[in-house]
């Protein structure tokens, strides 16, 4: 991968709680008609843990890449709550609002792996005037048994000696609010009946759709929930778990670039 056409930015956006940390790339191919694309890290994520997607998709779609760090992830500030079961929706009026607003973005692309699918299907329903696609990967589209059981096996994982070494490498002293803040939820019984269906019934752009066939975290039936929703292009990953981007890389990256040359 040629780096030396790349080009990136790093930035901070206040909030009323605490600063996020904000990151843009983008290719010197880049097209200011193109609609940026937005992205939304996982429950574990963080900017750095895209590793090198965002310049792969700054590359091959020609459009500008963003990505932040949730409050209380990454280099962001630590969050000074609880994450609460209504997270997807306020992320959405909150501050992925606000990030928009401080990088003067309109028109975008949504894009989120895992509750990042779930969140940026909410900034799509939330913001369907000014979202002109979606993308979304091994997104969760309700509770169901195999989501619950595989968070409850890393949170086993992660209660071994020195494996909580692995998430302050990305997150710091932050690392154990961060697997509290997606174990507690997940697992909690009052957020059984958490699903996406309200916004789902309210995205009105093109949505693109990756679930993987062997994902640990989520069966198929969360693609199907969404597609038949949204009228979602699926792509199912053949031998594939919860990370498409990091498992299927050329396959993933080309799927998006073929997608979006319909999008604006």
């Amino acid at each position: 991968m040629d780096m030396s056409r790349m080009h990136s930015q790093e930035t901070w956006v206040n909030t009323a709680r605490g600063r996020l940390f904000v990151k843009s790339w983008q290719a010197d191919t880049v097209s200011p008609k193109r609609a940026p694309i937005i992205m939304q890290h996982d429950s574990l994520g963080c900017v750095t843990l895209w590793r090198d997607l965002p310049e792969r998709m700054a590359l091959a779609t020609g459009r500008r890449i963003v990505a932040y760090d949730r409050l209380g992830f990454g280099r962001s500030d630590p969050h000074p709550d609880r994450v609460g079961f209504d997270l997807v929706h306020a992320e959405a009026t909150g501050d992925f609002r606000l990030v928009r607003d401080a990088l003067h973005i309109g028109k975008f692309v949504a894009f989120g792996h895992s509750v990042g699918g779930g969140m940026s299907m909410a900034c799509a329903a939330v913001h369907r005037s000014d979202c002109v696609g979606l993308i979304t990967e091994s997104a969760h589209a309700f509770v169901e048994p195999h989501t619950v059981e595989g968070v409850r096996q890393t949170k086993a994982m992660f209660a071994r000696p020195g494996e909580l070494d692995r998430l302050k490498k990305y997150h710091g002293d932050k690392a154990a609010w961060v697997l509290e803040a997606w174990t507690a939820t997940w697992l909690a019984p009052a957020f059984a009946d958490w699903t996406l269906d309200p916004f789902l019934r309210e995205v009105q752009c093109p949505v693109l759709s990756f679930h993987g066939d062997c994902d640990e975290y989520g069966t198929l039936a969360h693609l199907h929930r969404i597609q038949a929703a949204t009228h979602a292009t699926p792509v199912v990953m053949r031998g594939c778990g919860h990370v498409p981007h990091r498992e299927q890389p050329g396959a993933f990256i080309a799927a998006i670039e073929a997608w979006l040359q319909s999008i604006e």
